[in-house]
């Protein structure tokens, strides 16, 4: 091993002790930032260094990376005497690469490292608009050179320099297909992606036009369809989507405008209710009130009738007593004088015409049992619904989930209870992507709120993580409720706003 080879080895090892401090902003092209990486080459020849020289790069697998074939060129040509370096935006190391594959008509690379997971990005393999908005990401060289202090600088991890520019116009260079923009780059931007606004591949930065006597600037890049044919030939997989992009704005304004139409829904169906509770409510008090009144003058009446029977009857013993018959008079009189005394009893007695209704007598209004939503559901198929969702780098394949008794999702994987509906915070070990995952059995909605984090972001929330003790399902009440405590604390180190908002609806499987 050459000196040369043995120092280069030993700076990049020494960067174990750099730390990046840069903060990454919240967004969708931050999130994509984390897959870039600076790629370094070194050249020396008996002894010397000869040359030096960088460009930038995109990872497609945790230790995959593509640039152009011209950054790396020299190392395919002397490979004794020329190490590659990769670099990535964040963390504390950087590593030594070989060529994997590499494509000299399309100006394309494949690079692989070890020991490093990078978080991979995603080609756009969908329809561009004409003028589409793009951002490139990379490390100009300009900029190294106003600001580096020293060799070290060019191996240090560093965020990204960002440009935003529009697509001006496709072309074919050579048979290769090719994206013509207006986004700022210079060298040290070779083989560095080109992104839409929601942080998928475009292309790859390759080349800029000479202005000369004020004429414009434009750069050329090969389009995503080169980059996923050189990927293809390499036999390397890599994630690609085609739905359109949608701003986080836009997703969060149709949110709240069909939060806002369910509420008014909700509003006019309970009014509606209401309307319906009180025309029965009414209804109900005017059938007591005829009750109680019929009830009443059925009574009277009887009463009457006994008064008549019993007059009748003192009447018929006056009769008697005329005619000599005092024994028969006497008796007629008696049951004459009980009858008109029941009748004044059963007038006296007689029930009111008001009806006498319970306090807050209402119609009884069936509502659904909290308990409800404890019941297993069994196995259900969760169809991804596009038009509720934001989706920009993440595959919306359909969910298959078991629900089971007491929020045990998979028989594996405890959910807690989260007023009616049930949430789990996932925080993966080998990637930087932290899941919120809610489920509602009432109406069988899937959401899964997906955050894309730095490296320190990551760290702080895995210990967190580390700090609940519940992990499989669990029949303790106790354990379900002080993991939703616990879990609060996760989420509350989350960024306010979500990268991704998958929503998928469940049925039962067939």
């Amino acid at each position: 091993m050459t000196r040369f080879r043995l120092w280069m080895m030993a700076a990049l090892a020494a960067l174990g002790s750099v730390l990046l401090a840069t903060p990454v902003a919240a967004d969708d092209i931050a999130a994509t930032s984390r897959s870039v990486v600076r790629v370094v080459t070194i050249a020396i020849v008996d002894q010397e260094v000869v040359g030096f020289g960088h460009g930038s790069g995109f990872a497609v697998g945790p230790n995959r990376i593509v640039t152009n074939a011209h950054v790396v060129e020299l190392a395919q040509q002397y490979p004794d005497n020329v190490v590659i370096g990769v670099v990535p935006s964040e963390g504390s190391k950087s590593y030594q690469a070989r060529v994997v594959a590499i494509d000299s008509k399309r100006d394309l690379a494949l690079l692989e490292i070890t020991g490093a997971r990078i978080p991979p990005a995603t080609l756009y393999s969908g329809t561009l608009d004409d003028s589409v908005g793009l951002v490139s990401l990379g490390y100009p060289g300009n900029v190294d050179v106003a600001s580096a202090q020293s060799a070290a600088d060019y191996i240090k991890p560093l965020s990204p320099v960002r440009s935003e520019g529009s697509l001006s116009a496709t072309r074919s260079v050579s048979g290769v297909n090719v994206l013509l923009h207006t986004a700022s780059i210079s060298r040290g931007n070779s083989g560095g992606p080109v992104l839409d606004h929601c942080g998928r591949v475009l292309g790859v930065n390759s080349a800029i036009t000479r202005g000369e006597e004020g004429d414009a600037n434009f750069a050329f890049a090969i389009a995503e369809s080169e980059v996923a044919a050189f990927l293809n030939q390499a036999k390397q997989p890599f994630a690609a989507v085609s739905n359109p992009c949608m701003s986080l704005e836009a997703r969060m304004s149709a949110d709240q405008a069909a939060d806002r139409a369910a509420a008014e829904a909700a509003d006019a169906a309970r009014r509606e209710a209401a309307s319906k509770d009180q025309l029965a409510h009414e209804q109900a008090i005017e059938q007591a009130h005829a009750d109680a009144q019929r009830g009443s003058e059925n009574v009277i009446a009887i009463a009457a009738l006994l008064l008549v029977l019993g007059a009748l009857a003192v009447g018929g013993g006056g009769m008697l007593y005329q005619r000599g018959k005092q024994r028969e008079a006497v008796w007629a009189a008696s049951g004459g004088g009980v009858l008109m005394l029941a009748a004044i009893i059963v007038f006296l007695l007689r029930p009111s015409d008001k009806p006498m209704l319970p306090k807050g007598y209402d119609v009884p209004v069936a509502t659904p049992s909290a308990a409800a939503s404890e019941h297993p559901l069994g196995k259900m198929v969760c169809k991804f619904v596009p038009e509720r969702s934001r989706v920009t780098v993440s595959s919306a394949a359909d969910v298959n989930l078991n629900w089971g008794q007491d929020g045990c999702m998979n028989d594996r994987t405890q959910y807690a209870d989260d007023n009616g509906k049930w949430t789990r915070v996932l925080v993966p070990g080998d990637e930087q992507t932290v899941s919120v995952l809610e489920f509602d059995p009432a109406t069988r909605t899937y959401v899964n709120y997906r955050y894309f984090l730095s490296a320190t972001q990551m760290d702080a929330v895995r210990k967190l993580r580390a700090q609940i003790p519940l992990k499989q399902c669990s029949a303790d009440a106790g354990a379900r409720a002080q993991l939703g405590t616990q879990q609060q604390s996760v989420r509350a180190a989350l960024p306010p706003n979500y990268s991704e908002k998958l929503v998928y609806s469940c049925s039962a499987a067939p």
